[in-house]
């Protein structure tokens, strides 16, 4: 790169406090009328730092528009004797929102949850502040195209490596492709704006000419379900004029009325539908995935946990488990660091035979799960005091309050197959050493509250449901007691440690009926509600925000944005039954779409991904993958199954 050059702003605005440091580079953007006065820029970061692997000049020049708005624009020019072209990640500017994990209080007020969307010309960012208090961040492109982001993140920010998970990175935004020839120049142009809330930020760009909205009710669809949508054209009231809409590299009819086109297609193969809408020589995009019905694709992924993920081995402590499945290797994989065991998350393919052969029964499927189940009993389980055990061996190296309720939901289950009250006694067992082990001021995730209520009740067991729901209840008053204070984990906070509450709330709220739980499960909604965007892509449309996870439980060890992740499925089962609960549909509108929106991470033969790193690069590594490992992603499936496979 030759040079960058900042230019002094001037004059002042009203609603931007900007501060920037010798060379003109933005360090702090802050509006005045925010009595918590965040900053929008992360931390010792500098907004607009230029990421260049070539030869070219940058100008950046940033300017408040009459509507108090901060327009910043980049323009980049080939000074040199020679044509220049710019492919992959070679080219970036970095936009380093406030997007990490800290207190609870810290990123409710300091912190946002950075919505991306890289859709060509019809580009922005959604920025919400975590605690959902305007006002928020936004950001539109008005010249110039972007393809896609990529994070830096740095590892040793806190010298720990556990402490990795609570920092989401710093965002580069990247150009479409450029091919400069000598002098030549390209600009890319965008505005800042602060909104109220999802609903004002959506009108924003809906309203904004010439800019392309594309919106579905389902982005990933199954079976012989239509893919639809509709593409808006900002600006646009006549139905003169009408947009291209290509699907790989064919014209897709569509009706025109005042500016929305609407597609409706049939589909005629599974896999990917990728859309181009082309207005005025302006592009955006939109990604579809028609997969097979649910029915078709459980059936193949239980069918696949059998054939290649039970381990065989009689004379191993593994001998029944389901284990980790190399989908380069073709292989079982197993190690004792934590995420990689024989237990924890991966108990999730337990439950889902579990469920599955409630409605179909297999005698090669239950012959499996059943030396599965004894499996979980002899090394993982402790039928007399209810202790859960992190590994194999019964060890508990690391005791971990989060494998309590998967072990109760896979015995729940079991019930339920079986009708075996040995499994009732033993779920009861493990939800009691679970709030023995200090359970109730704990954000666990799965704990089947209001099923296993109704299940015990129904079993006649009317005097252990009632001790279960006082073992609830005083979980359950803990966490309204905490309200948005949520106490740290190991991820300092998230979108697993809000659903859960909402959870639990909503759970206790249809047990007792108690108005205190449904005012409390109101406002972890509308945080909850902060961790998803809109964007038109199967990736991420409604897709909880999530990025460690790809680094400790894949092959690849790759930290950053996993998009899609299946504990989105859990902001479905919060939302799930929310109607006649908060007096309006807003919530559970979005179900389908929060349950489906995991399924990507199955594939057509039964195997699967633990996590899909969407970045187009995290560190200067090429990303946009699905990691290797099938590992605990049929958390996923399970949920879809049980709250969406009507």
């Amino acid at each position: 790169m030759q040079d960058v050059t900042y230019r002094e702003m001037k004059p002042r605005s009203a609603l931007f406090d900007v501060e920037t440091d010798e060379t003109n580079r933005m360090i702090a953007l802050r509006n005045p009328r925010d009595p918590h006065q965040m900053n929008w820029v992360n931390q010792d970061k500098q907004w607009g730092k230029i990421k260049c692997g070539l030869n070219l000049s940058v100008d950046v020049k940033r300017e408040y528009s009459r509507r108090d708005t901060l327009i910043e624009t980049y323009t980049f020019k080939n000074a040199t004797k020679f044509d220049i072209y710019t492919v992959g990640t070679r080219l970036g500017i970095y936009t380093p929102f406030p997007d990490y994990y800290s207190d609870a209080q810290t990123c409710l007020t300091q912190c946002c949850n950075t919505h991306i969307w890289c859709g060509g010309d019809s580009s922005y960012i959604m920025a919400l502040r975590m605690g959902g208090e305007a006002p928020h961040l936004g950001l539109i492109l008005r010249k110039g195209s972007l393809k896609g982001y990529s994070i830096d993140r740095n590892y040793t920010v806190t010298g720990r490596e556990e402490n990795v998970s609570n920092h989401r990175g710093d965002f580069i935004l990247h150009p479409e492709n450029l091919h400069l020839r000598p002098n030549e120049t390209y600009t890319l142009q965008w505005e800042l704006f602060w909104f109220k809330d999802k609903q004002d930020f959506r009108r924003i760009i809906h309203e904004q000419s010439d800019f392309i909205t594309v919106s579905s009710r389902a982005f990933l669809t199954l079976g012989d379900e239509p893919v639809r949508f509709t593409a808006h054209i900002g600006g646009v009231t006549e139905n003169g004029e009408r947009p291209e809409i290509y699907r790989d590299g064919k014209l897709v009819p569509f009706d025109w009325q005042n500016g929305t086109a609407t597609v409706v297609e049939s589909p005629n193969h599974t896999g990917e539908y990728n859309y181009e809408i082309i207005w005025r020589n302006k592009r955006s995009r939109a990604a579809f995935l028609v997969m097979p019905q649910l029915e078709t694709l459980t059936e193949r992924r239980c069918r696949f946990i059998v054939e290649h993920q039970q381990c065989h081995d009689q004379q191993s402590h593994l001998y029944g488990a389901y284990l980790i499945y190399d989908n380069e290797e073709k292989q079982q994989y197993y190690g004792h660091l934590n995420d990689h065991n024989g237990g924890r998350e991966r108990v999730g393919m337990g439950a889902l035979l579990a469920l599955y052969l409630q409605h179909h029964p297999n005698s090669k499927m239950q012959k499996s799960l059943d030396i599965y189940v004894d499996y979980v009993v002899r090394e993982l389980f402790d039928p007399e005091s209810g202790t859960v055990y992190n590994d194999v061996g019964r060890n508990n190296d690391d005791p971990r309050l989060y494998n309590y309720p998967w072990i109760g939901i896979l015995f729940l289950e079991m019930y339920k197959l079986k009708n075996d009250h040995q499994f009732l006694t033993w779920y009861a067992k493990s939800v009691e050493a679970f709030y023995k082990a200090g359970g109730g001021r704990f954000y666990a995730i799965g704990m089947p509250m209001y099923e296993s209520i109704n299940v015990f009740r129904e079993a006649g067991r009317v005097k252990e449901a009632g001790r279960l729901l006082d073992l609830y209840k005083q979980h359950v008053d803990y966490l309204v007691k905490c309200g948005k204070n949520y106490p740290q984990s190991e991820v300092d906070y998230e979108q697993a440690i809000v659903a859960p509450a909402a959870i639990y709330i909503r759970d206790l709220y249809c047990l007792t009926g108690e108005e205190h739980y449904r005012k409390a499960l109101d406002e972890q909604l509308k945080v909850l509600d902060l961790f998803h965007g809109f964007q038109p892509d199967y990736h991420l449309n409604e897709s909880a925000i999530r990025h460690w996870d790809g680094y400790w439980f894949g092959k690849r060890r790759v930290l950053g944005d996993t998009f899609p992740h299946y504990w989105t499925a859990l902001s479905g089962i919060a939302y799930f039954r929310t109607e006649d609960i908060v007096g309006s549909d807003k919530y559970a509108r979005k179900v389908k779409k929060l349950l489906r929106s995991v399924l990507s991470l199955f594939k057509e033969n039964g195997s699967a991904s633990c996590a899909t790193v969407y970045p187009m690069s995290v560190n200067d590594r090429p990303a946009h993958f699905d990691d290797p490992w099938a590992n605990d992603q049929d958390w996923g499936l399970y949920y879809m199954l049980k709250y969406d496979g009507r």
